[in-house]
């Protein structure tokens, strides 16, 4: 099992550009969509998590377990659902306002354990940012941590959110040695500062940053350094590539039985180019499409259908999107 932790949200997603176009609701939040393409790949998922009662928290709910995510340990609430209004540029990178006082997410209380078999848990986004939730998140990281169950962090900083730059900034240094995988985008360790090599140094076996088009690079505790190109496709919007990410770094960890910071190290050059080639044409599909539509096991090859790692190889082969 792996436990996918953090809020799920309603996207108010615009048809067209400029700041008054019309809005499409999707549904979204960064671990709510890693756990959704989780749920796709075929990795058996939990998602961890406070849901409204209202229609749109029903919404969240009904796609969990349509994409045959584990929703038992999601509390519930009378709040309302968070929104996230998002804006799209010329390339379909989206940007986002948020609408969050009061909301159901933000009230999560830390579980009393996780569910059983679990192996890996997720976190990130706005959970990490919006008290009282963040400080149960944060429980839960250590927690887990604790128990020896591998732990992937994605900070997905939302600026807007975060009050003060630089006490996030350290309580972001403090997660580290809870966390068995850093990933996050180019944009985030700008944003952060630090290096890779400072990040590793507090924890992590190994550091992933996106690159958006141009891809992705994996940073490991022996020096290592496993770079790998974008696949190249026809981009909609940008909306939950991140968080597919995500999600196909655990799926393929998984797959692998590599779920620990000792399997990590020992992955090695070909191991790191077949896992994020897997994570950057996973990626590529979601970004395809609009709105945060994570691919099925079906559309990626044999990784995503559970195959041999060794079959990984023909990814490459399978032409154009």
């Amino acid at each position: 099992m792996i436990v996918v932790a953090g809020e799920a949200l309603i996207d108010l997603v615009p048809k067209g550009s400029g700041a008054l176009a019309a809005l499409r609701p999707a549904l979204g939040g960064g671990p709510f969509n890693t756990a959704v393409a989780l749920g796709r790949l075929g990795s058996p998922t939990a998602f961890c998590s406070r849901i409204s009662y209202d229609a749109f928290g029903e919404a969240l709910l009904d796609r969990l377990r349509d994409s045959g995510v584990d929703v038992s340990a999601v509390q519930r609430g009378p709040e309302p659902t968070t929104l996230a209004v998002a804006t799209l540029d010329g390339n379909g990178s989206a940007a986002y306002s948020f609408y969050v006082e009061g909301t159901a997410d933000r009230l999560f209380s830390a579980p009393a354990g996780l569910p059983a078999g679990t192996r890996a848990v997720s976190f990130g986004t706005c959970s990490l940012v919006l008290e009282p939730g963040a400080s149960a998140y944060e429980e839960l990281l250590r927690t887990a941590a604790g128990q020896g169950v591998f732990t992937i962090l994605d900070p997905n900083v939302r600026p807007g959110l975060i009050p003060d730059a630089d006490a996030y900034r350290a309580r972001f240094r403090s997660w580290l040695p809870s966390v068995s995988l850093l990933k996050l985008s180019e944009e985030d360790a700008l944003w952060l500062g630090g290096t890779p090599r400072e990040w590793l140094a507090a924890g992590p076996a190994a550091v992933v940053i996106t690159h958006g088009s141009d891809g992705l690079t994996a940073f490991t505790q022996d020096g290592s350094v496993y770079p790998v190109p974008g696949e190249k496709v026809d981009v909609v919007d940008t909306i939950g590539a991140g968080d597919t990410v995500n999600a196909a770094l655990l799926h393929a960890l998984s797959v692998q039985d590599a779920l620990s910071p000792a399997a990590v190290a020992d992955l090695g050059h070909d191991g790191w180019q077949r896992l994020l080639r897997f994570a950057a044409r996973a990626a590529a599909v979601t970004c395809s499409r609009a709105g945060a539509e994570p691919p099925y096991a079906a559309e990626l090859g044999e990784l995503g259908e559970l195959g041999e790692l060794g079959e990984l190889g023909e990814l490459g082969e399978l032409g154009e999107l």
